[in-house]
């Protein structure tokens, strides 16, 4: 199995798990020295004294004091008891750490949501919701379980449900929220400068609540080019509705040829990517976006840029365990080298803040 943590890392055990152990030792410890205590009753009553008199008993070929050989000197049976609680207590432990650490995490992924085409028939005329093959297969290369988180409608004619966004945040231990449809303008307060820039406004509202369901939970959350700019406008942030045409003089973030169109980043000094990557001053990503983040939310802060031009291509919420947005599509990135970044180093890190972070 790949590892993506360290084997002396140490897992954060809730504390419901150590009021449940602690019960168990209480119990044990009461137990055993009840037992230690009739024992010695037992020991010093001698035979009965009324009665018909028994068997012959078999003379007791033991030590002196009636103490095994292999026992420590002046031993006791609450000493003895004492050793053998903690021993179990030991194991109990063990056990519950090894389990704790091997259990598979559960990753969520926001879906893309294909809306019914007008005049359309069968499948195309049906909200859909899915998921790309490549951001699922990238996660999963890490060995860890993948779960696409639809939509929820607590008020659904045909189907409702008590289930929310709160539940998958809970039971998941992580998210990514994937790429898609523009963010719309009107997410961040704008109106659309252009009809085709209108943006998806319906899955902007279901992974704005998904994200801040995630973040209050503690869990991490990487945001892939959509996703990373989700993040920015989370958290009060804007965007430029089009890079060529807000940002005069740019270089081309999308193009016809998608994602075999390429340019080069430059992390900032400081910044977590860099120190991801300490070996690359400069590296080389995929480029299939026509928007960027514009002015920063809250506590974000910018992990990396494109070069020469400058636009914002990662972010990092500073308030929580992990949230990170990558403009670019790392699922796109062939692993273990080639000219574009290898960035197995971000999903590793995501991962271990998974296990960190989850109950």
């Amino acid at each position: 199995m790949k590892a993506y943590g360290s084997a002396a890392s140490t897992a954060v055990v809730p504390k419901r798990h150590f009021l449940q152990l602690r019960i168990v030792r209480d119990h044990w410890q009461g137990y055993i020295e009840t037992m230690a205590e009739d024992i010695e009753k037992r020991d010093t009553a001698g035979p009965p004294q009324d009665g018909p008199p028994g068997p012959s008993r078999v003379p007791d070929r033991r030590a002196t004091g009636g103490s095994s050989r292999y026992l420590r000197t002046g031993d006791t049976p609450l000493n003895l008891a004492g050793r053998v609680l903690r021993s179990r207590w030991r194991a109990l432990t063990d056990r519950f750490n090894r389990d704790f650490m091997r259990r598979t995490l559960r990753i969520g992924v926001s879906a893309r949501i294909f809306h019914p085409e007008a005049g359309s028939t069968g499948l195309r005329s049906k909200n859909l919701q899915y998921l790309e093959e490549s951001i699922a297969q990238w996660v999963m290369s890490r060995d860890v379980l993948v779960f696409m988180v639809p939509t929820v409608n607590t008020n659904g004619l045909l189907h409702p449900s008590n289930i929310t966004m709160r539940h998958y945040a809970r039971h998941l231990d992580g998210l990514v929220l994937q790429g898609g449809a523009d963010v719309s303008p009107m997410t961040y307060s704008e109106t659309p400068t252009r009809p085709e820039w209108n943006g998806d406004r319906a899955r902007d509202v279901y992974e704005l609540e998904l994200l801040h369901e995630f973040v209050e939970a503690g869990k991490p959350v990487l945001g892939i080019c959509r996703g990373c700019q989700l993040i920015n406008v989370a958290f009060g942030g804007t965007l430029y509705q089009d890079v060529a045409t807000n940002i005069p003089g740019s270089q081309p973030h999308v193009h016809d040829i998608y994602d075999a169109h390429r340019h080069d980043i430059v992390f900032p000094d400081g910044s977590s990517l860099a120190n991801m990557f300490p070996k690359h001053k400069r590296a080389v990503v995929n480029s299939i976006h026509h928007q960027a983040v514009k002015e920063l939310g809250r506590d974000i802060q910018v992990e990396a840029m494109s070069d020469p031009d400058g636009v914002v291509e990662a972010i990092r919420y500073q308030r929580a365990p992990f949230v990170m947005g990558l403009q670019w599509h790392p699922e796109f990135h062939r692993a273990g080298g080639g000219e574009l970044l290898d960035c197995t180093p971000v999903l590793d890190e995501f991962l271990r803040a998974a296990r960190e972070t989850r109950l």
